[in-house]
């Protein structure tokens, strides 16, 4: 698991890039509260959290799948991923952020665009959080 990439995924550059091209700045990999946990695309201006999550890792439910060697370990990791998750999500929520969670498989060129709209949004409204 070691030789996992945890930033600079394939749909996590795609994504930056489009953002990017549309004069979107960003931090990237950023900490946040102090925290172990990082977001993968942050706009802390408007304290915009983008995740990209990996299908299998986070456990899509469209993709996820769970290895059938040494099942009952995977299937526990797979769980403490996504409990994670959502306790990232609450804690940055707590703090002021909006936390936008996708998957892998998504368009990111349609990404792109609804992180522009919610930032757009959230520039004029202030911060919905619910996202």
């Amino acid at each position: 698991m070691e030789g996992q990439r945890r930033r600079d995924t394939k749909p996590e550059m795609t994504l930056r890039s489009a953002l990017w091209r549309s004069g979107l700045r960003y931090r990237v990999d950023l900490e946040v509260h102090g925290r172990r946990r990082r977001v993968d695309i942050a706009f802390t201006r408007r304290r915009l959290a983008v995740f990209v999550d990996g299908c299998f890792w986070h456990s899509c439910p469209e993709h996820g799948t769970v290895p059938k060697a040494n099942r009952e370990w995977w299937k526990a990791k797979l769980e403490a991923n996504v409990t994670r998750d959502r306790a990232t999500d609450v804690e940055l929520r707590s703090i002021g952020w909006t936390v936008l969670r996708v998957w892998e498989h998504e368009d990111m060129a349609i990404v792109a665009s609804q992180v522009e709209a919610l930032l757009t949004c959230l520039s004029r409204r202030g911060n919905p959080r619910d996202v």
